[in-house]
């Protein structure tokens, strides 16, 4: 009797799932600025690092770029991306035009349910700032405005919150202090205290002045990141996600 090997679908899912681990660690490395804007990704030294083929290591570039974490050059090759000064701007811009009318709307609807899941996410948030874990940090604290955005109730702002945080993590992961993350967590608790106030204005006002905060740590001066070893870096980090 003969088994049957993986079928294509299988091995296309298999294939996937290993491109969202490079992606991952690569997206970690540069969150936690062991890969600094404008490094380059050389193909060769990632193949060698993850021990996978040359299409899969283009195909995880390539999810990594519509994600705005790479940009790729023709006849260049992939690099770190590196938001300018202009585009960073533009970013906390229209947070600031956006997210100060949900803190707003979330605090005119928000539920005692929806109340008590912020609170238990700020508490996961806490935890990682007291435990010095950057890049969980800095997902909690963009997911705690994307959970905001759902209880304000309003897809269209959800998606744009959802791509404006995503960005902000990047410029933050890239430009911030090695200590910086997105958010405070006691603004965090304040906005959950406003909220369970029911008092929009209050809400609005420490959203504005937290995002403008948020904006006020980032250096966009910093310099390009040239001369990394990425064996090193993704051979050191061991195999997690693995």
């Amino acid at each position: 009797m003969t088994l049957a090997g993986p079928n294509k679908e299988q091995l296309s899912t298999a294939e996937e799932v290993a491109e969202e681990q490079i992606v991952d660690r690569i997206f970690e490395a540069v969150i936690e600025q062991r890969l600094p804007a404008g490094t380059k990704l050389s193909e060769s030294a990632l193949c060698q690092a993850f021990g996978v083929g040359r299409m899969r290591i283009r195909r995880s570039l390539l999810l990594l770029a519509s994600r705005e974490v790479v940009e790729l050059h023709s006849n260049r090759g992939a690099f770190v991306a590196r938001p300018t000064a202009e585009q960073a701007r533009e970013v906390f811009e229209a947070r600031l035009a956006i997210e100060p009318n949900v803190a707003r709307m979330a605090a005119n609807r928000a539920t005692g349910e929806d109340i008590a899941a912020l609170a238990r996410h700020l508490e996961l948030e806490s935890h990682a700032h007291t435990n010095g874990n950057r890049r969980d940090a800095i997902r909690l604290s963009g997911q705690f405005h994307t959970m905001l955005a759902e209880v304000a109730g309003n897809s269209v702002m959800l998606r744009m919150i959802k791509e404006l945080v995503t960005r902000t993590s990047l410029i933050i992961g890239i430009y911030g202090a090695p200590g910086v993350t997105n958010c405070r967590d006691d603004d965090h608790a304040d906005l959950i205290d406003a909220l369970r106030k029911s008092d929009a204005e209050q809400a609005s006002k420490i959203m504005e002045a937290h995002l403008r905060h948020i904006e006020e740590r980032v250096d966009l001066k910093a310099g390009p990141g040239t001369g990394v070893d990425l064996i090193s870096v993704f051979c050191g980090t061991g195999k997690r996600g693995s």
